[in-house]
């Protein structure tokens, strides 16, 4: 049987869950001969450090190579293991710079495809390209347009995997009630409902992030809950994140700027016990632990759900409080309402930019103060930040930036709860931004299409 390399040059945990993810399940589909799919990543600023431990993860693919050494692969065509080759392969692009692609395909004499999500570039050198739109390719040369193929928005390949798992799992006989979006799915919760006011809280996955964000959200879910107790909270924890670190941003003794945030701390409570006196306490208490949760000071429990990706709780989610990030992203190709919390309480905090702005933010000693300077300079010029706003050039989904005060996005909140037909109107707008799925499916075929010219 024939042999074929697949390399995968990607980056940062948005792309290898969003991107990656879909593309190597396409790929070992619809391949009908011998593949081995290499994933090389490359130095990412959003990085968390367990991006090996990601791409490891997936059945689909067979090595991965760290991005500490992906310098000496893309100037000397070297690994860190020395790899072998097969003759023929193709180097696919799924997150970095488009440039390496070029460079990788002359180091190992493959042929190349980019996905390209919002422009194209190095259109002469590369022999494929799967664009998201359509406006991608008309600002490409005309006489490079036969390289471009239309294949969609992988990040829409979200949506129709959540649409899988709930035909899999859905309790009801008919998948075209399920298709119709009018069948309710059982949650998951330990109290077994299957229709809840449910709201997601994604405080981030980093300590810049989580720092402020997890407090900011533990308030402003104790404030809803005095209004509205049926309500249900979920934090889907990402997986590049411990149970025990997101709980210590949620111990005012361990994290400061609780007190700045609304004061609210919460406590870790998982299915393991530590001891029977526990135990009867919390069957006392009425609770039944299934899932790890965060308990507030204030009695609010918020269940974290440490599977991934957990897309068919989120699209069950009347709305999610986020910070910025993939998962804006994310919740926009489900079709989910968001608000998008910047809290700016401390402005040398936040240091997650690209580019020079994350290189001055972060250098040691004067890092903080750049920070400061660079954060205010980013209030003032009131750009958008949700990635649904910045494909759609507008607001479409509220950014609340500055010293927020909880109970202030708390009203915002039981607004929208309040009138359930706004939160329809900013989902038919999310839903209306994204193309159809089937994305992984065309791109898989364009790099299996190499192989047979």
């Amino acid at each position: 049987m024939e042999k074929v390399d697949i390399v995968i040059l990607s980056n940062g945990p948005g792309e290898l869950i969003t991107w990656v993810r879909p593309v190597v399940q396409q790929l070992r589909q619809q391949a009908k001969i011998d593949l081995r799919i290499s994933v090389i990543l490359s130095p990412c600023p959003h990085a968390t450090g367990k991006e090996v431990a990601i791409a490891t993860s997936y059945p689909e693919v067979n090595r991965v190579q760290a991005p500490e050494y992906f310098w000496r692969f893309l100037l000397w065509g070297k690994t860190a293991e020395n790899w072998h080759w097969y003759p023929q392969g193709v180097v696919l692009f799924l997150g970095g710079d488009q440039f390496f692609t070029v460079v990788a395909g002359k180091r190992l004499g493959y042929r190349t495809v980019i996905y390209a999500e919002w422009d194209a570039r190095w259109w002469r050198w590369i022999d494929k390209f799967g664009a998201m739109k359509q406006e991608v390719v008309a600002q490409v040369p005309p006489k490079y347009a036969d390289k471009f193929t239309v294949v969609g928005d992988l990040m829409n390949e979200v949506r129709s995997q959540n649409l899988e798992f709930r035909i899999q799992n859905s309790e009801l006989g008919s998948s075209n009630e399920v298709i119709s979006q009018k069948s309710e799915v059982r949650s998951g919760f330990s109290n077994g409902e299957s229709s809840v006011e449910l709201i997601g809280l994604l405080p981030g996955s980093k300590p810049t992030k989580l720092s402020l964000g997890v407090p900011l959200t533990l308030a402003i879910a104790q404030h809803i809950h005095k209004i509205r107790p049926q309500t249900k909270f979920i934090i889907p924890v990402a997986p590049t994140l411990e149970l025990s670190t997101l709980a210590n941003f949620a111990d005012p003794k361990k994290n400061p700027a609780i007190e700045k945030m609304g004061g609210v701390g919460a406590k870790l409570l998982t299915p393991s016990l530590d001891s029977k006196e526990t135990e009867s306490r919390e069957q006392r208490a009425g609770w039944e632990i299934k899932n790890p949760k965060l308990v507030t000071t204030g009695g609010v429990e918020i269940e974290l759900i440490t599977r991934t990706p957990a897309y068919d709780l989120l699209s069950q989610c009347r709305l999610c409080l986020t910070t910025v990030g993939a998962n804006t992203a994310e919740l926009g190709s489900l079709a989910v309402p968001m608000i998008v919390l910047l809290p700016t309480q401390q402005l040398d905090i936040m240091r997650a930019w690209d580019g020079l702005p994350g290189l001055l933010a972060n250098l040691p000693g004067v890092g903080a103060a750049f920070a400061t300077i660079i954060n205010w300079l980013v209030v003032r010029k009131g750009q958008l930040f949700a990635w649904p706003n910045i494909w759609a050039k507008e607001e479409i989904v509220p950014e609340l930036m500055g010293k927020l005060k909880p109970e202030i996005v708390a009203e915002l909140v039981l607004e929208f709860l309040s009138h359930p037909e706004k939160l329809v109107e900013m989902s038919d707008r999310l839903r209306s931004l994204r193309g159809k799925p089937g994305a992984a499916q065309k791109l898989a075929e364009i790099v299996l299409s190499l192989n047979r010219e």
